[in-house]
């Protein structure tokens, strides 16, 4: 059985975010305060690399910032963002990253050439430095399959979400330095195209598995973080609705829990395949459910006739047999963000 959801504190089970996190925030104060006069070999210079083919400005200066506000704002953005590696697993999330990479560093060029040809503005030599352009890239997929859940209103107009700190980090970037957009913008076309598999780049910007095996010998045990003991507590800062809200949903995950227990021991006893319209009936309810009474109804939803061959590839892909696939995805009604959610809770 997978590890729960609720369990899954920190940077649990999320080794490369982690390395993301320590190795160039580390570099980054070592350059600045101790080592400065070595920041100009991480430079993010455009024009030594198309005039003087030095290639390897093109890598340092894109994984080191030299800008603290810039290491802060990304370093929050990527432990956010950790959730993709949990979901997806570190080969698929450090393919992302790659692919994003490469794909933004050719779309810095691009821009800063049509800028000067189109608009006659000639930008700075040097870009913004560091891991910056796949972290603006994440948002992409943030945006298209995290799901939006109010946590709280203001003036009784303005509603605050599970995702409005993430994108107010990400316009406290966006607006840090004069030509951070060149960046910005490159690195969202970037996720765009890898995350919808423009001209196949999926199968040209990978993490082959014999890296992925070698680097979770060598360092995954460096960055690899222990499982936590017992549930994440409740902010003692936290609003009455986030409290709220978190116990909700600390009572729901017990209650499916609960329930799949009960359908795995029938399983065990009479054989055949998991009841999934058992268990996700509430778990698609669940913004219609009054906790404080109590009591939940249950309707049963017709499953769809047809299932998006698609999706079941991508299920797969994480690892779950075709049946459990095509099961969740029926009960959800092709929701593939609960079917995911659910199968990778249990």
């Amino acid at each position: 059985m997978r590890p729960r959801t609720s369990q899954r504190t920190g940077l649990y089970k999320a080794p490369l975010s982690k390395s993301l996190l320590l190795v160039p925030s580390a570099l980054s104060l070592v350059l600045a305060l101790l080592l400065p006069h070595c920041q100009k070999f991480f430079l993010y210079d455009l024009q030594a690399v198309k005039n003087d083919f030095q290639i390897w400005r093109l890598i340092c200066g894109r994984v080191i910032c030299l800008d603290l506000k810039d290491t802060f704002c990304s370093s929050l953005l990527i432990y956010n963002f950790r959730i993709f590696e949990r979901r997806y697993g570190s080969r698929k999330f450090a393919s992302f990253l790659l692919g994003s990479w490469v794909l933004s560093a050719l779309f810095d060029f691009i821009l800063v050439e049509a800028m000067q040809v189109s608009l006659g503005i000639t930008a700075a030599s040097s870009l913004p430095s560091g891991f910056l352009a796949p972290v603006f890239a994440l948002f992409v997929p943030f945006y298209c399959s995290i799901p939006r859940v109010q946590v709280a209103q203001i003036l009784g107009q303005f509603s605050i979400t599970n995702k409005t700190l993430i994108y107010i980090l990400g316009l406290q970037l966006f607006t840090s330095g004069s030509y951070i957009w060149i960046i910005a913008l490159s690195g969202l076309i970037s996720g765009i195209c890898y995350n919808s598999n423009v001209f196949k780049i999926h199968q040209l910007l990978y993490i082959p598995s014999w890296m992925a095996k070698l680097f979770s010998w060598t360092v995954e045990p460096i960055f690899s973080s222990s499982e936590p003991t017992s549930e994440a507590r409740i902010g003692m800062g936290a609003t009455v609705d986030i409290q709220r809200q978190q116990r909700m949903e600390l009572l729901d995950r017990q209650l499916m829990l609960s329930q799949f227990a009960q359908v795995r021991q029938q399983r065990q006893q009479q054989g055949g395949m998991i009841n999934w319209n058992r268990l996700f009936p509430p778990l698609r309810q669940r913004r219609n459910v009054n906790y404080q009474d109590g009591q939940r109804s249950e309707q049963q939803a017709s499953p769809p006739l047809e299932v998006s061959e698609e999706q079941v590839a991508r299920l797969m892909e994480m690892g779950f047999s075709r049946g459990d696939a095509l099961e969740a995805l029926r009960a959800s009604n092709n929701d593939l963000n609960v079917a995911t959610n659910f199968l990778l809770q249990h």
